[in-house]
This record gives structure tokens, sequence and C-alpha cells, in this order.
């Protein structure tokens, strides 16, 4: 970091190209400073550093772009607060906008101009990647996904063991031998993927879902060539990156013939297959949708039938930010719980208001500010407590992770569900 060179601060000022970024430019020059986003930021009200407020977030990204871009900024810099791209400004930026940002998108909902901050911050964030300042262990999960095709490295036959003890565990509680984890089967109509955490850690959502699709009578497959559903270089800051990952589904998706792709429970998952994908590759993805959308179209339909009195415990609902938030699912997982559970509670605030769990952004796959991500996670402690439930329904891998370990730190005593394993708890067989 001592020894950025000439070569390295080009490069990375090639992010406010106007020519490729016009939105960038523009939200840049429209934060009036107003201070309504402090209070919607975790880190800062936790922390109460003032260079958490997200505000002074957008404001590290445009004082280097006043710096280098503005003729203010080239002349007399102190006046307009430009900044150098030196040792401690890049330090600083590492720090906040990969270490004290969700990219959780809750502070520009509370903006009074609208501005799009945690786009700023993902683009802050491509600045540092131009110059290799990526936390390496969030590098490291980018890498391996390159590398393997899933994030966790986990090796096709190890995968490939665990979906068989799975379907015989299915077969088991269904008491039908002709049960299956169908994989790599050409021409079904659903291409159904996985958060890498179900095979390493969860493999029972696994399950969870195969039963779904077996009391649904679908047609469904897994591809061991490209099941990730996750794309972490979105938060690692190089699109080139995340647009060899979205490449990959796309051409498995051809490659398999399937009718659609179904989106395993994640958040930033959904995100970047569903809506950021297409912009990566320069063109159209096939039928998209998430698992929770698919599962609530069974119910409407009827394809499943399920039972609330076989849930009867009283659940709450976490919403994850990248899917309600920035993707406006919101109303499919509250129909399901309708319909699944005895009892059902809000947090408050929920919605497109709720807080973060505070493992987003990259935040769980990045070791060096693990301290921070529990700190900011007793807000989402707090939420959870006051609604006395017993279970909390989070329709995402990455928030279950974070929940489970919210769960014993701040020994809340609660147990963390998918969506899917609420729904096949609750079904009602033939």
């Amino acid at each position: 970091m001592e020894k950025l060179t000439k070569e390295q601060i080009a490069d990375a000022l090639k992010v406010f190209s106007p020519a490729t970024d016009s939105k960038l430019l523009s939200h840049l020059n429209s934060c009036v400073r107003c201070g309504l986003c402090a209070d919607s930021c975790l880190y800062y009200l936790t922390s109460g550093e003032e260079q958490h407020i997200p505000a002074n977030k957008v404001d590290m990204v445009s004082s280097v772009y006043r710096r280098y871009a503005t003729f203010l900024g080239k002349l007399t810099p102190a006046l307009v607060n430009a900044r150098e791209l030196d040792h401690d400004n890049v330090k600083e930026m590492t720090d906040v906008l990969f270490g004290a940002c969700t990219m959780c998108g809750r502070c520009v909902a509370h903006c009074s101009v609208g501005v799009d901050i945690e786009y700023i911050v993902r683009k802050g964030r491509e600045m540092l990647a131009r110059m290799g300042f990526v936390p390496p262990s969030l590098q490291a999960t980018v890498d391996a996904a390159l590398e393997t095709g899933n994030n966790m490295a986990i090796p096709e036959e190890e995968l490939l063991d665990t979906l068989e003890w799975m379907e015989e565990e299915l077969r088991d509680e269904l008491d039908d031998p002709d049960a299956r984890i169908p994989v790599n089967q050409p021409g079904a109509a659903v291409l159904y993927t996985l958060n890498p955490r179900e095979p390493k850690f969860f493999p029972l959502s696994i399950a969870a879902m195969a039963k779904i699709f077996y009391a649904a009578g679908e047609s469904w497959t897994l591809s061991t060539q490209m099941y990730d559903v996750t794309n972490y270089a979105f938060f690692s800051g190089k699109p080139d990156q995340a647009k060899t990952i979205a490449d990959r589904m796309l051409s498995e998706m051809d490659n398999m013939k399937a009718g659609k792709l179904v989106l395993a429970e994640c958040g930033h998952g959904a995100r970047a297959n569903r809506w950021e994908a297409p912009n990566y590759v320069g063109t159209g993805f096939p039928e998209t949708i998430t698992s929770v959308e698919l599962i609530a179209d069974y119910l409407k339909q009827g394809r499943i039938r399920t039972d609330c009195e076989l849930n009867p415990e009283t659940y709450t609902l976490h919403d994850p930010c990248n899917l309600v938030r920035m993707g406006g699912i919101c109303r499919e997982q509250r129909y399901i719980l309708e319909n699944t559970v005895k009892r059902f509670v809000e947090m408050t605030p929920h919605g497109i208001d709720n807080y973060c769990c505070g493992g987003g952004g990259g935040q769980l796959a990045m070791g060096e500010y693990n301290e921070r991500r529990l700190k900011i996670a007793e807000i989402k402690a707090e939420q959870i407590r006051k609604t006395g439930a017993g279970v909390v329904v989070a329709p995402c891998h990455n928030c279950v992770d974070q929940l489970t370990q919210i769960n014993i730190a701040y020994k809340l005593n609660v147990h963390i569900k998918t969506i899917a394993e609420v729904v096949s708890d609750a079904l009602v067989l033939p």
C-alpha cells in the first residue's frame, strides 16, 4: 500500500469514466450531506464513529473524484476536500468500504434525495480492487469459485456423496424407493442451484427442497458442473470475475436444456444471477426465479398441500436485504408462512425497512472483520428477542449462517430455518 504506482492509480480512476458509468457520477454529485442516512446504518448505530455514516462513505469516493477529475480539486484540493489516493486514504477506504458496510441498501431507502449509496460503495470497492486491495479472505472465496466451480471448493465426489446420502434419507422419510435427487439430467423443467453452504454444512435443506419437488411432481435436476448460486465477485469489486461466474451459469443452462433456472435461498445469489448477471454477460438470461417464488406458486396452484398444525411454534421472519429491499420479493415468503405455520409474528421493523443481519456484503467471507460483524449483529439479536419467537426463518443461507452465529453469541435459544425446511415440515403428502 505504501508503494502505490501511477499505473495503479490510473487504473483505479477508470471507474470514474463518464463513458462507462454516468450513473456513478450523477450519484456522487447528488449527496447533500443531510445526515438522514446515519440512523439507518448498523455500523454507525453500533460504533458511533463518523466515518461509518453512509454519507461519509460516499464522500470517501467522491473526494477522490474531486481530486483527480475536477478543476478545483486539481488546483486547490484542500478547498473542496479532495483527497489523494495515498497510503492513509486507501487504508481507510479499505477498512470502511469493505469492513464496515454490508451493502444492505437500507441507507438508500432513507436517503432524502435517493442517492444510491450501496452502488457508490460497490464502485469504491472496484477502485480498491483495481489497485489490488481486496481483503485476502474475500478474494480467496472468489478464487475458489473460479478455480473449482464453487466458492467452498467442494470436490465433485464429495458433493455426490452428500446428495446420495440425502437421497437415501428422502426415500426413508417418504417410504418410496423411487424418490430421487436427480443429477445432470438434461431436459428437466427446472435446473435447481445450491448455496455451497448446503452440501457443506446444511445438507438437510437440500432434502427439504427435494421433498417439495417430490410433492409437487416437478421435473428437476441439479448439475455437478455449475450449481453454485453465489457470486462473491459481486462483493469483491471485480466485474470481470463476476462475469466469468455468471457466464458459467448461463452456459450450464444451455447445456442442460432446462426450462428455467431456480435459485436456491440466497439473497445475493438471487441478485447476482437474476438482476446483475444480464449486465455482466451483456445478454438476456433465461427464465430465472427464486425458490421462494416457486414454492409460493406451488401453494397457490395447489401443487402442494400443507397443514399449519404441523408447525405449532411461534415463527418470525428475517428479510434478506438483497432479496427484499433490493429485489422486491417481500410478499411471497409471508404468504408461504401464513400457509405453513400456526403462529407468525413480524420483527420491528420488517420488510424493506428490516435491519441487515450483518453477514451481507461479503462480511461472512472476510475473517478480518469477524469481531465487528458480530458486534453489529446485536441489533438483529434484539429484534429477534423482542418477537418472542422460537423459530427464525431466513430465505438465505448466508443469513442462516450469520443468524446461527448470532444465536450462539447472544444466547437467543431459537431455531434457524430456511423457507424450504419450514414448508417441508408442513407438507401433507398423498
